[in-house]
């Protein structure tokens, strides 16, 4: 990403006051926009204009390059960063975040469209324009039917893989343009093998690897600077110059003038069928920009010592992407990297956006030629920049130190976007997940409990060796809810601390706090587990079992088999029961 994302400033008692009043249901109450509009204040204007000026620095060269990134005319990428900025100014709950295109999704995009286009630019604006349409339609929905909660199903792991492997590819897929070489297209695989085969065969433009080196050390420079001027802007603004001046139109690739006038709808020609074909793409684009979006929208609320409701944040993404689809632009999500641009420049409200939003259409007004002498070589470094800050290098060896499972999970994540395609990649962090999650409920940690001398209450036998178990009696304890992938392995468990127990059971007390849901197929084997140690002369009894478990046990119809007698509210409890009835000391 472009910018510094921990560039979070401190506010005021006042902007608090202020982020107070755009918590809860937007649409009950209304847009948040309309109480900003009720409770601006004046203080506010100076620090949003200097915000809405600095943004704008850095939105005109970054919509452009993920525009080309996701295969689309730069003037896309202006597009889909004006009318977005407008549209989240009104709906959105977040009172400073910025949305717009972003290197995450460009891959993605690309992925969905650019098979379609077959090389045609018109028809590659239009079906990113109905991507961008249904994927706000599917956002939309997901907010009516409050499934805010899904982006839960990625867990920190599969998103770093996830976002590593989105960085190599784009960064592979913009090596063509910085050489100044045609694009080979298809997978990572063929395009990096294409781009080494130019290279070797000596294709490669000197002028554009030259412009764009002087792009990247000028981006990485800016950051010495005594004066606080956004890297990419100080490097595009410089390459521009430079290519004007020595006339390097008939010499370097360009991105060419923008063309004149405002973004309007540009969504004819596609077919029924293609509509279809995106609707996979657009489910899996939704989610990784709500993803994205939810996390940057908490981090902001937590700033400000707010809450955010998730749902609500959805609906207003959902409404950004359809606003962005009728207008010319493609799917879009907050920005992790002009965001912090915002906030280090003093945003107070949304109307930094909207500021930000006018001065790039008074850019596309008054300079759309100035492009034409923009490279495209600057533009894929720019895209290039962006996407390497994303790489986390620091999460993987962590997660090797921590946890070799979840280590093992980023890394397949990370091959999955990289070499079976983005698209697929996204599928695969969403099974992953599922499998992870399904994994540690499946096989959850369980133990059996002691009593340790001078420490009150039952410990883990594993962490207390020195733990002295009562005569006849097991207590069992299993880290999760019972369900049917591991009601065998509850019942397994069971059966082996009685078999392994010093000398005869005549009591198994379950310890089960943890077993926060029941379903019937567990209870099929629970019912088992009962009957096999009846037999046996064992009574089978709970401790700290939820209510509403145990009412799940009542509306199985199962209330007399497992009676009052066999619940008690701790395990101590339990015990004490147990040894008054054995008559032990």
């Amino acid at each position: 990403m472009l910018g510094n994302t921990n560039a979070f400033c401190k506010v005021s008692s006042a902007d608090r006051d202020y982020a107070g009043t755009v918590r809860g249901n937007w649409i009950r109450s209304g847009p948040p926009g309309a109480r900003l509009l009720a409770g601006y204040q004046r203080p506010w204007l100076k620090s949003d204009l200097a915000a809405g000026a600095a943004l704008s620095a850095v939105l005109i060269p970054a919509g452009m390059a993920y525009a080309e990134a996701s295969g689309l005319p730069a003037v896309t990428g202006l597009y889909a960063s004006v009318v977005p900025l407008l549209a989240y100014a009104v709906f959105g709950p977040s009172r400073v975040l910025i949305v717009g295109p972003d290197s995450a999704l460009a891959p993605m995009i690309a992925a969905a469209i650019v098979p379609l286009a077959a090389g045609n630019s018109n028809r590659a604006v239009a079906l990113a324009g109905v991507l961008a349409l249904m994927i706000g339609v599917i956002l939309l929905a997901g907010r009516v039917f409050r499934l805010g909660f899904v982006t839960g199903l990625l867990s920190k792991p599969i998103r770093v893989g996830y976002l590593n492997g989105i960085a190599v590819t784009v960064i592979l897929s913009q090596l063509p343009k910085f050489l100044g070489i045609p694009s080979p297209g298809g997978t990572l695989v063929e395009n990096a093998a294409g781009t080494l085969r130019a290279v070797l065969q000596a294709e490669v433009n000197p002028l554009a690897v030259l412009f764009g080196t002087g792009t990247a050390a000028l981006i990485a420079g800016a950051r010495f600077l005594p004066w606080k001027l956004p890297g990419v802007l100080v490097a595009v603004v410089a390459a521009t110059a430079g290519a004007a001046v020595l006339d390097l139109t008939a010499a370097l690739p360009m991105v060419g003038a923008l063309p004149g006038g405002l973004p309007g709808p540009a969504l004819g020609g596609v077919t029924l069928d293609e509509v279809y074909w995106l609707l996979g793409p657009a489910a899996g684009i939704a989610l990784i920009a709500f993803a994205d979006t939810s996390v940057l929208s908490r981090s902001l609320a937590a700033r400000d010592s707010v809450t955010v409701d998730g749902n609500g944040e959805m609906g207003a993404l959902g409404v950004v992407n359809v606003a962005s689809g009728l207008f010319g632009g493609f799917p879009v999500s907050g920005s992790t990297s002009r965001t912090p641009v915002a906030l280090a420049a003093g945003a107070k409200s949304p109307l930094s956006g909207v500021i930000a939003a006018a001065l790039v259409v008074l850019f596309m007004l008054v300079l759309p030629g100035v492009t034409a002498y923009l490279p495209s070589s600057t533009l894929a470094v720019v895209v290039m920049v962006a996407a390497s800050s994303v790489i986390d290098w620091r999460t993987l060896v962590r997660l090797f130190r921590m946890s070799r499972v979840e280590a093992a999970l980023l890394v397949a994540t990370f091959l999955g976007v990289a070499f079976a395609g983005v698209l697929e990649g996204v599928m695969v962090a969403i099974g992953l997940s599922l499998v992870a999650f399904i994994r540690r409920a499946w096989d959850p940690y369980r133990t059996e409990l002691a009593s340790v001398e001078d420490v009150p209450g039952f410990h883990d036998v594993n962490r207390h060796p020195e733990g002295q178990r009562i005569t006849g009696l097991v207590i069992a304890r299993f880290d999760a809810p019972l369900f049917f992938a591991n009601g065998a392995v509850f019942t397994e468990h069971i059966r082996t601390l009685v078999a392994h127990a010093p000398g005869p059971v005549r009591c198994v007390i379950v310890a089960s706090e943890a077993i926060t849901d029941l379903d019937t197929t567990a209870l099929d084997d629970l019912v088992e587990l009962d009957d096999e140690l009846d037999r046996l002369g064992i009574s089978l009894v709970f401790a700290e079992m939820k209510g509403p478990v145990k009412d799940r046990l009542i509306r199985f119809g199962v209330s007399s088999r497992f009676g009052p007698g066999h619940f008690f509210p701790t395990v101590s409890n339990a015990v004490r029961s147990y040894k008054r009835d054995y008559d032990i000391p």
